[in-house]
């Protein structure tokens, strides 16, 4: 099939790749000429295991082309994907829709002949609805249609979640367009995917209803984890003992960080926008958005009574700033908030994140990137597993603890508490 995706974002460039990889003609659109340029070059604007390899290999085989004219794109294709951006509104709560617009009044001057629109950015409900009827104001029903396909790509497993996602939602009014969005994907419910279609609104709600659930099940171990620090009982004992209940599940019972990234936080705020838009009290879902915002507070508190509340002239080092390992996303990330309250009194810190060095931190003093673990735990007081990253899991402490003993603290219980104070570590951990 042909295939235009606007975005080169991180779905667009994902769900660009793999659509061309099951042998369809893919145009990948976006209005950043330095980024198609890159992407031209053969590079990957951002980190995301195996994506460059599988963006060059069929870049090579002529199935995916990189280009700024929109025209060329749509013209050319029969399926148009928006893959723009849905940030939190800079005034409220609500997703910012202003890009997914823009773009449909774009492709509103191109479509020549039957187009199937496809929003895949994460839309509120009615999202659609305003599409079609701004594209109505130009063309004629019967030249397009406009309907859901949102994605469920997480950041450090999009390829593999994309080849091998838990279900396909599509959201149609119209049943040969249903029928046609099934023989696109039909490579991937011969291998087991479900493939699931309703209304185009229940599409658009079905997303949010996903990412919110999700962050409510973060948010209620971390809550646990707080408990369990008090009363002497071990987290992942908890997370086993309810996860092993097929009804709960143990998928997002870690206790950690609070969560974030690009969709949990921007996605649980503008669901409550639309319950609110509706007259609907979605209570639990505030909660947990508050639950969250406490959460890194709360940690980085945690930081001050391992240091005894003294934090001035402490030197500190954040292994891992990211928000979860495997990709270099920032967005939300606790480290966000940490490192800038523990440099304002007074610690000198030093970081270490594979992905590499932090444009967001490029401001702040007494902060400096280190290309590696061990120079970044040179002569340090305190360091911190923030991030998950495959390398921070078998870390050899005695080597790093040589030179200067340091307090441990790992946010993402990578370690059994009791085989490190049994070595002798200084050792502090999530709700154990």
């Amino acid at each position: 099939m042909k295939i235009c995706i606007i975005g080169t974002g991180y779905v667009g460039l994902v769900s660009g790749a793999c659509f061309a990889d099951l042998g369809n003609l893919v145009w990948c659109v976006d209005n950043n000429e330095e980024k198609i340029e890159l992407l031209n070059n053969g590079e990957v604007p951002f980190f995301e295991p195996g994506l460059e390899e599988l963006v060059n290999k069929n870049f090579s085989s002529n199935r995916l082309k990189f280009t700024s004219n929109l025209k060329l794109a749509v013209s050319n294709s029969d399926i148009i994907f928006i893959c723009v951006g849905t940030p939190t509104s800079k005034k409220s709560h609500s997703a910012d829709l202003s890009n997914v617009f823009q773009v449909a009044s774009k492709i509103t001057k191109h479509i020549n002949k039957f187009k199937i629109i496809v929003t895949k950015s994460t839309v509120p409900v009615t999202t659609g609805d305003k599409i079609e009827q701004l594209i109505s104001k130009k063309k004629r029903k019967g030249l397009f249609e406009v309907i859901s396909n949102p994605e469920f790509l997480r950041e450090g497993e999009a390829i593999r979640d994309f080849r091998f996602p838990d279900r396909i939602i599509i959201g149609s009014n119209n049943k040969k367009v249903t029928k046609k969005l099934r023989s696109l994907y039909d490579p991937l419910i011969k291998k087991g995917a479900e493939f699931f279609s309703t209304n185009r609104r229940g599409a658009e709600l079905i997303k949010y209803a996903a990412n919110a659930f999700l962050a409510t099940k973060i948010s209620y171990i971390n809550e646990l984890a707080n408990l369990c620090e008090k009363t002497g009982v071990n987290i992942e004992d908890v997370s086993l003992g309810i996860g092993s209940d097929k009804r709960i599940g143990s998928r997002f019972l870690r206790a950690g960080p609070a969560y974030g990234g690009s969709c949990f936080p921007k996605d649980t705020r503008a669901v409550t926008v639309t319950g609110d838009l509706f007259k609907t009290d979605l209570s639990i879902i505030k909660s947990v958005i508050k639950s969250n915002e406490k959460r890194r507070i709360l940690l980085t508190e945690r930081v001050k009574k391992i240091l005894s509340n003294k934090i001035k002239n402490k030197k500190i080092a954040f292994l891992g700033v990211t928000f979860k390992p495997n990709t270099d996303d920032m967005r939300e990330s606790s480290s966000l908030l940490m490192i800038p309250f523990l440099l304002k009194r007074g610690a000198i810190i030093s970081y270490y994140d594979p992905s590499g060095e932090k444009k967001e931190f490029s401001k702040l003093i007494n902060l400096s990137f280190c290309h590696n673990v061990y120079d970044a735990c040179k002569n340090v007081d305190l360091v911190i597993i923030h991030t998950e990253w495959e390398e921070f899991k078998a870390l050899d402490f005695k080597k790093l603890y040589k030179k200067k003993k340091f307090k441990i603290y790992d946010m993402r219980n990578l370690y059994s508490a009791e085989v490190m104070k049994k070595k002798g570590f200084k050792y502090y951990s999530i709700g154990r």
